[in-house]
């Protein structure tokens, strides 16, 4: 039986939310944004908000606890990535369109734990770059292509 596609936001602080709706409302797919505080969403038939308790990770837990193999995840938290791709869910992706995969995953938390540490020792080590037009390209190429396999089953 193949799973219904839908797409799950990590919604915070989600810079594509507009690129979703574009693909969902194009796609017809059923869209759940997920946050610890209420965000303005459109009033669409296909988006849905999930307002969660603002506990450690509760927004984290929901999505995990809801993917499956018809979910798209989109979130930029490798530690939840980790946690949906375990879930079973069909994709999760980074808001500038780079995939977390079950073979890209276990080297993603490690570098994560890396950067933790070394912060933690006083390095300054910045961020990752500005978020760029090309980021919110390649999303949406991304997120188009995993939504049409999860309709192919």
């Amino acid at each position: 039986m193949t799973l219904a596609p839908h797409i799950l936001v990590d919604a915070d602080a989600c810079p594509v939310k507009d690129e979703i709706y574009k693909v969902a409302w194009r796609l017809e797919v059923p869209v759940t944004l997920v946050s610890n505080a209420h965000l303005r969403v459109p009033q669409h038939p296909l988006i849905h908000r999930v307002v969660v308790s603002d506990g450690f990770d509760a927004a984290d837990d929901w999505i995990a606890e809801h993917s499956n193999g018809g979910s798209v995840v989109v979130t930029a938290d490798i530690l939840l990535a980790d946690r949906c791709l375990k879930a079973g869910a069909a994709a999760v992706l980074a808001p500038n369109g780079k995939p977390f995969t079950t073979s890209s995953i276990g080297s993603a938390v490690a570098v994560r734990a890396i950067m933790a540490d070394l912060r933690a020792g006083g390095d300054s080590i910045g961020g990752p770059p500005p978020f760029a037009k090309e980021d919110r390209s390649r999303f949406l190429s991304a997120l188009d292509a995993a939504l049409v396999r999860v309709k192919r089953g």
